[in-house]
């Protein structure tokens, strides 16, 4: 299945998939950990914002994300004046609109491990002395890794099927962009692509599928741990 020029589009795929997700995880945790524990004014407000992506269409993130990171963007006119960067056409811009597709995925799983941590335990090693941060490292985070993990391979696997934000925000550049959603829809465009479309898709539907296996084997395994305990 790799034959026919597949490999390098299915290396850049888990390069950008991976970068994606190991770049999004500490905010995604941290929106995820506001969300379910904290209470402030406007939370159904930053619980919309977060969730945007899953609602509007892709066209309509990748578009706003064109228009923060080019050249005469408020954050393309940074990075550009004082690292001398673009992430335009660019790989590194293919795994950010991975990465904010991503992004509601794993906090809304996130969150719901979280959320799932029996807060007597947290407040009994409270009332022995323990520091909020301790309590955090010993007993919220370590009962709730199981589920963090879930949501990472859930947004990795979100972001190897993301398309509509990546076109839009860093177009189909073969070898630099062009991720596998993006060559099957190039292969779809050339007469007698069949063959090549079939390759792609099969590819396509492993990778995800064994991202989604796994993270409901994690998933369970996070949900059995916090009723043992």
């Amino acid at each position: 299945m790799l034959e026919g020029g597949i490999w390098p589009v299915v290396a850049l795929s888990l390069k950008v998939g991976l970068v994606a997700t190991a770049a999004t995880l500490p905010l995604a945790f941290a929106l995820a950990f506001l969300l379910a524990r904290a209470r402030f004014p406007g939370k159904v407000l930053v619980d919309g914002l977060v969730h945007l992506p899953l609602v509007v269409p892709p066209v309509v993130t990748g578009w706003l994300l064109l228009l923060a990171f080019a050249p005469a963007g408020p954050v393309g006119f940074w990075l550009e004046r004082w690292f001398g960067a673009s992430v335009m056409f660019r790989w590194t811009g293919a795994a950010i609109a991975a990465g904010v597709m991503a992004l509601p995925l794993m906090v809304r799983a996130m969150r719901l491990s979280i959320e799932a941590v029996d807060r007597r335990f947290e407040d009994a090693a409270r009332t022995l002395g323990a520091s909020r941060m301790r309590v955090f490292r010993t007993i919220t985070l370590p009962l709730s890794l199981p589920g963090v993990l879930a949501a990472a391979v859930l947004g990795f696997a979100r972001a190897l099927g993301e398309f509509g934000a990546t076109i839009t925000f860093v177009s189909n550049v073969p070898g630099e962009t062009q991720t596998l959603p993006l060559a099957i829809y190039a292969a779809l465009q050339t007469p007698d692509g069949e063959a090549q479309v079939l390759r792609l898709a099969l590819v396509s539907v492993a990778l995800s599928l064994a991202a989604l296996v796994a993270s409901e084997l994690l998933a369970r395994r996070a949900g059995r741990g916090v009723h043992v305990l």
